[in-house]
């Protein structure tokens, strides 16, 4: 063989290697399911600080890469549309899924006229990342949390009134952000004394601690990001 013509063939094969290589490190962009739906029961808090469920659908289907919301006669739109926000981000993160073709439709039902927004981040993110993944939800395990863009679940308020929210539909297990299985409770005290003849009173706000498994009578497990969660929300 030419010298002219070995030196053309080194380079062809060089490029063909290159090429054969390049194809092979480009990363596999996981299928979404023609048919994507989850449904969850999120523990809320409604306008009149009592514990209620609601109830949250998770729909993919092909479309222009949008999120549509259809909430029930609630109250909390701006809330919802950031946490839905990020909830997304975070499900698309975490599934590694091309969403630029495909529109998620979630559905918000409630009794109630208002509803704490934020708390349903964490909720929302992992049912967006059960229809992306077509797995199973554990319906007898609950959460509250916000979230966080890198993942993370974040505090909440009420904690109590939505454990007891879970237990009511008999709940066997209630996921909570880090450091709240033991809920902060501020209550109104009166004490009075007496003084001679008269009795004086007074009252002050007190904050106390609730340990929620031994009041609400729910086993409560903390967790501190998406992963963690999905390990106890997932039909393993």
């Amino acid at each position: 063989m030419r010298p002219r013509y070995t030196l053309f063939f080194t380079i062809g094969l060089i490029l063909f290697i290159v090429l054969v290589n390049n194809e092979q490190e480009k990363p596999v962009k996981k299928t979404i399911p023609d048919s994507a739906y989850a449904s969850m029961l999120i523990p809320a808090v409604d306008d009149k600080g009592d514990g209620i469920i609601t109830n949250l659908t998770v729909q993919v289907k092909q479309g222009e890469g949008r999120s549509l919301v259809d909430i029930n006669d609630l109250f909390f739109w701006v809330d919802v549309q950031n946490s839905i926000r990020t909830a997304k981000d975070v499900a698309q993160k975490f599934t590694d899924a091309e969403l630029q073709n495909y529109d998620i439709i979630y559905s918000i039902i409630a009794n109630a006229s208002a509803v704490e927004g934020p708390s349903a981040g964490a909720a929302i993110a992992i049912a967006t990342i059960t229809a992306l993944e077509n797995k199973t939800l554990r319906h007898d395990v609950l959460i509250t949390g916000t979230i966080e863009p890198d993942g993370s679940i974040g505090k909440v308020g009420d904690v109590a009134q939505k454990a007891a929210a879970a237990k009511s539909l008999n709940a066997t297990l209630f996921l909570v952000p880090s450091g709240q299985s033991v809920s902060a409770e501020i209550g109104y005290e009166k004490a009075c004394k007496i003084y001679f003849a008269s009795k004086i009173c007074s009252s002050q706000w007190r904050t106390k601690s609730i340990d929620l498994e031994k009041t609400i009578g729910i086993s409560v497990v903390e967790v501190k990001d998406i992963s963690e969660a999905m390990t106890y929300m997932v039909v393993q």
